[in-house]
């Protein structure tokens, strides 16, 4: 339950990086079935800035999404942004990637952003590892995350006293690849009584066998009785077995990056709808998917609009990735309610070990 409605886990929440899933409306979104979606702070910090945002009354208010929003803190940039940021006990200096100008975020600074930006879910400033670092700077991401979360608990209170406005952030959990610095992590976050935990520096190019390793051991050590969110994690293989481990949330960029690169997603596994196999192909994307591409168009078509650099072409492909991962989700959460999530998971899984749908061979 958050302030802007109610969120079933598990849940995958679509990437809105700049106040919009890319290439689709608010009503759009809904009508996939997303509940819930995701906008970066770092992102909209730069551009259009906080003043705008806050005139309009929050990121809500200016996007049109009337569902609940969780915004992340710039902490993800900390590893993408590598070359553009210096870290330190204090914060983050970053160097714009947009005009070179230099900013810096501090876990104070994060929540003033939130407080901006007005989501139902935040996250504090964390520094996310990259795979592979070396064992100073994984117990350093343990130590200033920790560090940062104590500092942005304090910060928190200050706003809430300042603006009336109620701010829900989650702990993040961080320590890069060492088993052992992972559960300190864990631990030390839990310990500040959140209300939600976040898994972060994870799917960052590591081996899947080592993610689900950490994860294990994180999800172990985390409270059951809420909400454990993976950061970044949108393989819908690899989201059956971090649910199997207890996991209710995910994020990524997957489904509307793969449309924009004519790659469908189904329930018998990947269709690349740019192969030439599709161009004759007169059926719908999926025969029992309710989207508006499944529903009016037929996969030659799409794949023509895709060859052809139209714009309709990936909005079609998106609608349908995000209703996918929708009806995904569903499954899941219907299969945990009836008691047989094994079996249906195993049906689920299976498809997203090959590469592309066996129809294409």
């Amino acid at each position: 339950m958050t302030q802007a409605g109610v969120v079933e886990t598990p849940v995958f929440m679509p990437v809105g990086t700049q106040g919009c899933v890319k290439s689709l409306s608010p009503d759009e979104v809904s009508q996939t079935g997303a509940t819930i979606i995701l906008g970066n702070a770092y992102h909209l910090y730069l551009r259009p800035g906080l003043e705008v945002i806050r005139k309009a009354g929050g990121l809500g208010a200016f996007s049109g999404w009337r569902a609940p929003i969780l915004v992340d803190s710039g902490g993800f940039q900390v590893m993408s942004l590598s070359p553009l940021r210096d870290v330190g006990e204090s914060g983050v200096l970053f160097r714009s990637h947009i005009d070179g100008s230099e900013h810096f975020f501090s876990p104070e600074r994060v929540v003033e952003i939130h407080e901006a930006l007005k989501p139902q879910i935040a996250m504090p400033l964390d520094y996310c590892a990259p795979y592979p670092c070396g064992e100073d700077e994984a117990a350093l991401s343990v130590r200033l995350t920790s560090s940062w979360a104590r500092r942005t608990l304090a910060a928190i209170r200050e706003s809430e006293e300042r603006s009336g406005q109620n701010l829900d952030f989650f702990g993040i959990v961080q320590g890069a690849f060492d088993k052992g610095l992972r559960e300190k992590s864990a631990l030390e976050i839990v310990d500040l009584s959140f209300p939600g935990y976040a898994i972060g520096g994870l799917s960052v190019g590591e081996p899947k066998e080592l993610t689900f390793e950490i994860l294990e051991v994180v999800t172990d050590t985390l409270p059951e009785d809420q909400p454990r969110y993976l950061m970044g994690v949108g393989d819908p293989g690899d989201i059956v077995e971090a649910v199997r481990r207890g996991v209710d949330m995910f994020d990524s960029v997957l489904p509307t990056r793969n449309a924009r690169h004519g790659t469908a997603m189904t329930f018998r596994g990947r269709l690349v709808l740019r192969n030439a196999t599709y161009a004759q192909d007169f059926s719908p994307i999926e025969e029992d998917c309710p989207c508006y591409a499944c529903r009016r168009f037929t996969r030659a078509y799409i794949r023509h609009l895709i060859k052809a650099d139209e714009i309709l072409g990936l909005r079609l492909l998106t609608l349908h990735n995000l209703t996918f991962m929708a009806r995904f989700m569903g499954r899941l959460r219907s299969s945990i309610e009836r008691g047989d999530f094994e079996r249906e998971s195993r049906d689920l899984k299976e498809p997203w070990l090959r590469r592309e749908s066996q129809e294409s061979s």
